[in-house]
């Protein structure tokens, strides 16, 4: 617990002690809920651990399926709005932002989630979808939509806004 709020406490420079990331953070207190689900889900217990998982959601806005697989020193900054499906794997030393969906593709019952490598960061908005892996130390742009493996260490970006055409004066369209 003291290297996850140490961990915390390095990301996150806006973080100015160890109370302040307990009261405060949101990554705390749905890890808190997550680790009660994962044990529970683990002894294949009926029901309770998606509930639990539910109230984590309610109370941080941030969703974690009770069968996720997170390695150390998981990071949400900014979480609302965050889903990790039940057969995503996260890595160790991994940083989400706000919005970001690691979701599956399809309804059938094999793995639909992604795995993420460690050290990844994946910006807000992004949306990682389907059963890819992302390779260590790579970075994931802002509203990026991955939907194919991802080598190590390499950098995805969301497509740019580019002007389409000038309408009356300064009105401009853009397409992305």
């Amino acid at each position: 617990m003291i290297n996850f709020l140490k961990n915390i406490k390095t990301q996150d420079p806006a973080a100015t002690g160890y109370l302040e990331i307990i009261l405060c953070y949101p990554i705390v207190h749905v890890m808190f809920f997550y680790r009660i689900a994962n044990f529970l889900a683990k002894l294949n217990t009926p029901i309770l651990p998606r509930f639990i998982s539910h109230l984590g959601r309610f109370f941080t806005g941030i969703e974690i399926h009770p069968k996720a697989k997170i390695g150390k020193n998981l990071f949400i900054d900014h979480g609302m709005g965050v889903v990790i499906g039940s057969t995503a794997i996260i890595g160790n030393n991994v940083t989400i932002y706000q919005n970001v969906t690691l979701g599956g593709r399809n309804n059938k019952g094999i793995k639909r989630h992604p795995t993420i490598g460690n050290n990844v960061i994946i910006g807000a908005g992004a949306k990682i979808l389907g059963n890819i892996k992302i390779g260590d130390n790579s970075k994931i742009g802002a509203n990026a939509i991955v939907i194919n493996n991802l080598a190590e260490e390499k950098i995805v970006v969301a497509n740019i806004a580019k002007e389409l055409k000038r309408v009356k004066g300064d009105v401009i369209e853009y397409y992305i």
